[in-house]
């Protein structure tokens, strides 16, 4: 495969140069392609006037396989990252069922996405009460790392990390050298607000915004940002819904804590006021915030605050976005293929890479991907970046045709995706099926593995 005359989205800016591809992996890079290399196969890709970027990499998805593909599966799911640009995606350890919790669960799930996905995968595992003696033999498998919710999961089998078993999976964590990834907001608080809306009859759309305020998301921030600090471990702060939530984590950072910020599309998009309008297909926790709180938001993005953006593509069947009691409604944005084109009106394309690509591979250890460079995975998306296109549900590849985005108007189209080498998505269609691979901290692929050491 030979990708000429395109803009590569490289650490230093933009740069006018082909690309080449033999088994897999970026052969050559350069304003001149020697003869025959990346010629094999016939493929040569016409890129002038277009952007090509490293394959993005969601490091936060809930496909809900094994157990729950009826809310989304790997098969719809990942051909939905596909479309939007996605390469890898880091799959939650809720809501599957079983949840992924220890070396049973992850073994069940690892098959179930393997026959499924036709990107590549990696794994969270999940901290929980009572299982701080399972995260070494997830850590063995290879998870990427473990999450917790300092908050009310909503699900029964995932409970609350309280402040001990925190504390401790943090520590554990730091012996193993694997991030903690939290969901921070204040049970305490949150649960309280919500007892007492509801108590007074107070169901609705705003109520569900007053009770999750800006607040309960800064302290816990704070508070799992201390624990960090006094095991040593490393956090990362997952959708950061504020510009004051990101300035707490980051003065933590400038304390020498060593913490990551993410961010998502949707809280740098919408504001309470489309949740107001929307209603339930933009229901989320934390939820969406006022304008100014946007705005802060995105000021951190730009300050570069803010290191990553993933979807939480959290979706759910249509029956359970429905209730008069908004406290009721499933939470959850499905807008996994809209991440790149709200960077892109956000920020530059190799901003946009960094957030994407670039940070989370290193933050999370994964080696050979996350980066346009001689001898990594050739996992890159071909973007039209002049042209413009309108989110319309029929278009939608995830397996329920719902989202907040659908209407909206972005520039920026995606025309391929290429996962090592092999063009899965092109001109709106899905060219390739299932043929992902797992992918571990510090490893290749044992696909890359075999061809750069052949």
């Amino acid at each position: 495969m030979r990708v000429v005359g395109g803009r590569l989205a490289m650490p230093e800016g933009l740069v006018h140069a082909d690309l080449a591809v033999e088994d897999g992996v970026i052969a050559h890079i350069g304003s001149e392609l020697p003869a025959g290399v990346g010629a094999s196969d016939g493929v040569e890709i016409d890129a002038r006037d277009m952007d090509v970027l490293p394959g993005l990499i969601d490091v936060h998805v809930h496909f809900n396989e094994p157990g729950r593909a009826e809310w989304e599966g790997a098969v719809t799911g990942s051909r939905a990252l596909a479309a939007g640009g996605g390469t890898l995606f880091f799959d939650m350890p809720l809501n599957s069922s079983p949840c992924t919790v220890d070396g049973a669960s992850f073994d069940a799930k690892r098959a179930a996405l393997e026959r499924a996905s036709v990107t590549d995968f990696a794994l969270w595992g999940g901290l929980i009460p009572g299982n701080r003696d399972a995260l070494a033999e997830l850590a063995e498998r290879g998870v990427i790392g473990f999450k917790a919710f300092m908050a009310d999961s909503g699900l029964p089998e995932f409970p609350r990390a309280d402040d001990q078993t925190l504390l401790d999976g943090m520590r554990e964590a730091a012996r193993l050298g694997l991030p903690v990834a939290v969901h921070a907001e204040s049970d305490e608080m949150v649960a309280a607000l919500a007892a007492r809306a509801r108590a007074a009859g107070k169901t609705g759309i705003r109520d569900y915004l007053d009770s999750r305020p800006v607040a309960a998301e800064v302290e816990a921030i704070e508070r799992a940002c201390r624990m960090a600090g006094e095991t040593g471990a490393k956090l990362h702060i997952v959708h950061i819904s504020s510009g004051r939530g990101a300035r707490a984590a980051a003065e933590a950072r400038a304390r020498g804590v060593d913490v990551t910020l993410e961010s998502c599309p949707h809280y740098l998009f919408f504001t309470e006021d489309d949740m107001l309008r929307l209603g339930a297909v933009a229901k989320c926790a934390p939820p969406l915030r006022a304008a100014r709180d946007r705005d802060e938001l995105r000021a951190a993005v730009h300050r570069g605050d803010i290191d990553m953006v993933g979807s939480d593509h959290s979706p759910a069947p249509p029956a359970m976005k429905q209730d008069r009691d908004f406290f009721g409604v499933w939470g959850g944005v499905a807008g996994i293929g809209s991440t790149l084109a709200v960077l892109l009106g956000e920020t530059t394309m190799e901003r946009a890479a960094a957030l994407t690509a670039g940070n989370p591979a290193r933050r999370f250890g994964i080696a050979g991907k996350g980066a346009l460079r001689v001898g990594y995975d050739a996992d890159f998306v071909v973007v039209d970046a002049a042209a413009e296109s309108t989110v319309r549900a029929e278009d939608l590849l995830q397996r329920h045709r719902f989202s907040p985005y659908i209407g909206a108007t972005f520039r920026g189209v995606v025309r391929r995706t290429v996962l090592r080498g092999r063009t899965i998505f092109a001109d709106g269609k899905m060219v390739a099926g299932a043929g992902g691979r797992m992918v571990k901290p510090g490893q290749r692929t044992e696909y890359a593995e075999s061809r750069i050491h052949a």
